[in-house]
């Protein structure tokens, strides 16, 4: 039997094997495709947003401010001498007049006596002098004696009286010289530490040591700096001025504390403002009953405008920051998030002030901020715009008190 041979060209396999490569990757592709689902169309990102609210409310301000005494007295010698008792114990509470250091006195009172002594001696002179001046008087009407004698005796008791106004006036200055070493409190407060002790020898003078200092207790002064924009705020309302200061509230709180507890009233403010830092110089006066209130020590002060008014407050998370500007996004009806620069004013029962940039009852991303950009379309859910300070009244305003930068 005869067989038969196939025999195919190199050439025609590579071209039925490309064929069916090709063939492969084609029905692959259209698989592929047949099984890939339509791409969904973008969500719109969820907002939670807010009506921005109107109230009347206080605008408050805060700044730092140190405590000084009304009355701070340096206690210095008016007499030299040796120190020979105290009669205080350091920080004890003294009142007017208390006893604070004793001087030796017993040069000051013999000073005294010799000059009561000499006192003494001027004024029988000038008695002697009185009663030789009628003599010659009563001689003078006899033609006795001569006009001369009549001058002379007149010149002799005006000379005596002189001397026995100078004598009274040494005897009043070793009185008060006497006084003067028994050196006590010139006002009411708390008296420091006794700077010169016991067996001290002490001089008077421009050199003159002190002694120890007395500053008074209650009331204290609250001594701040208010920057120049909120001074014109608190002049253009009319509180500037010896009966306006007392309208504006004030309260300050210590580091210690929560808040501001301690309520008081501004007397004065100074009569310029500092050109170096724009500000000016405010006193205020607290009661001190309970002593806590110290000089030097720090205080965080609150005042607030004399009057209240109606403003804008939104939620601070709603305020987002783009370089240097403050803005929010506005929520229109079509759902359409817009951009709206905002210019901001301090924090109100835990709402910030809105001076310009949005009107009331506009709806604002409060939020999911970071989530959306202007012009966005978003799905947003509505909340109240006080929903985190609900409850807490004005009890949130002595906590939350901040200025806007």
């Amino acid at each position: 039997m005869k067989t038969t041979t196939l025999r195919f060209s190199r050439s025609t396999i590579a071209i039925a094997v490309g064929a069916l490569v090709v063939a492969g990757a084609i029905t692959f592709s259209l698989a592929g495709h047949a099984e890939k689902p339509d791409a969904a169309a973008p969500q719109a990102p969820s907002v939670t947003v807010a009506a921005v609210l109107e109230r009347s409310v206080t605008e408050w301000d805060d700044f730092s401010g140190r405590v000084e005494s009304i009355e701070r007295v340096e206690i210095r010698p008016r007499v030299s001498g040796t120190i020979e008792a105290v009669h205080f114990k350091d920080g004890q509470l003294v009142k007017k007049g208390d006893l604070l250091f004793t001087i030796d006195q017993r040069p000051y009172k013999a000073e005294l006596a010799r000059a009561e002594a000499a006192r003494a001696g001027a004024q029988a002179r000038a008695a002697l002098a009185k009663t030789e001046l009628e003599r010659t008087k009563r001689l003078i009407e006899d033609r006795a004696v001569a006009r001369r004698e009549l001058d002379e005796r007149e010149n002799a008791q005006q000379e005596a009286d002189a001397n026995l106004k100078a004598a009274e006036a040494a005897v009043l200055t070793a009185r008060l010289n006497l006084q003067y070493t028994e050196i006590t409190a010139p006002v009411s407060g708390r008296v420091s530490r006794a700077e010169i002790t016991v067996g001290n020898l002490v001089a008077t003078g421009a050199t003159a040591p002190t002694l120890t200092t007395v500053v008074s207790v209650s009331p204290v002064y609250v001594n701040f700096e208010v920057d120049e924009p909120t001074y014109i705020r608190y002049a253009s309302g009319g509180a500037v001025g010896n009966a306006g200061v007392q309208r504006i509230p004030v309260a300050i709180g210590l580091t210690s504390e929560t808040g501001y507890p301690r309520e008081g009233h501004i007397q004065s403010f100074d009569n310029r403002l500092d050109i170096g830092s724009g500000t000016i110089r405010v006193r205020a006066v607290f009661d001190n009953a309970d002593g806590t209130l110290t000089p030097g020590m720090y205080a965080r002060v609150r005042t607030g405008d004399a009057n209240a008014k109606n403003a804008l407050l939104v939620d601070d998370r709603a305020v987002g920051t783009d370089q240097d500007k403050k803005y929010v996004m506005v929520v229109g009806a079509d759902n359409k998030a817009t951009y709206r620069q905002v210019t901001l004013g301090p924090m109100v029962e835990g709402l910030r002030v809105v001076r310009d940039g949005v009107k009331k009852d506009e709806r604002i991303v409060v939020n999911g901020l970071q989530r959306i950009r202007p012009n966005d379309v978003v799905a947003p859910e509505v909340v109240a715009m006080d929903a985190r300070v609900a409850g807490l009244g004005k009890s949130v305003s002595g906590q939350q008190v901040a200025t806007a930068q």
